[in-house]
């Protein structure tokens, strides 16, 4: 047993440095390939296996199918572009109904931060739509929130 949790601290290390990758090219290309959320399901997966939480995986689906849907109404409205919502999605699959209320807090704090790092100039920005509103890349401010959880040890075994 002791072997399957260091494999599957391991695979949270490879799910990091995913994450760390996506929220650069969020940066630089306001882009997510869907190969990098495609990876992070994978490794979603072989940490449930390795590490034991496969038990509570219902729910953990079950909450992502839920954000899911509601991001979808934020799509529509086009307040969100879709690599924002898959990447949240499959961060809440990460975090599952048990970590949720601790990742939704770092994400406001990493995303209020990152806004005002936009607003000052200090973050780059895509440039002003129709309504005057500037776009942000949103993965760095995800990718901080769901390696800051797996830092806090809330999806351990």
């Amino acid at each position: 047993m002791a072997a399957n949790a260091h494999l599957a601290d391991l695979v949270l290390l490879v799910a990091a440095a995913v994450l760390f990758y996506a929220a650069v090219t969020d940066l630089k290309h306001h882009k997510i390939r869907n190969e990098l959320i495609l990876l992070l399901l994978v490794l979603f997966v072989l940490h449930l296996v390795l590490s034991g939480r496969w038990i509570d995986a219902g729910w953990n689906f079950g909450l992502a199918a839920v954000v899911f849907g509601f991001l979808l109404f934020f799509y529509s409205c086009q307040w969100m572009g879709g690599g924002d919502v898959k990447m949240l999605t499959v961060a809440f699959l990460w975090t599952g109904v048990q970590c949720a209320l601790a990742f939704a807090v770092l994400l406001f704090v990493f995303a209020s931060l990152h806004a005002l790092s936009a607003r000052f100039g200090w973050v780059a920005s895509q440039g002003a739509d129709d309504g005057g509103w500037r776009r942000i890349a949103f993965a760095p401010s995800v990718a901080a929130a769901l390696i800051a959880v797996f830092i806090l040890g809330c999806v351990s075994p």
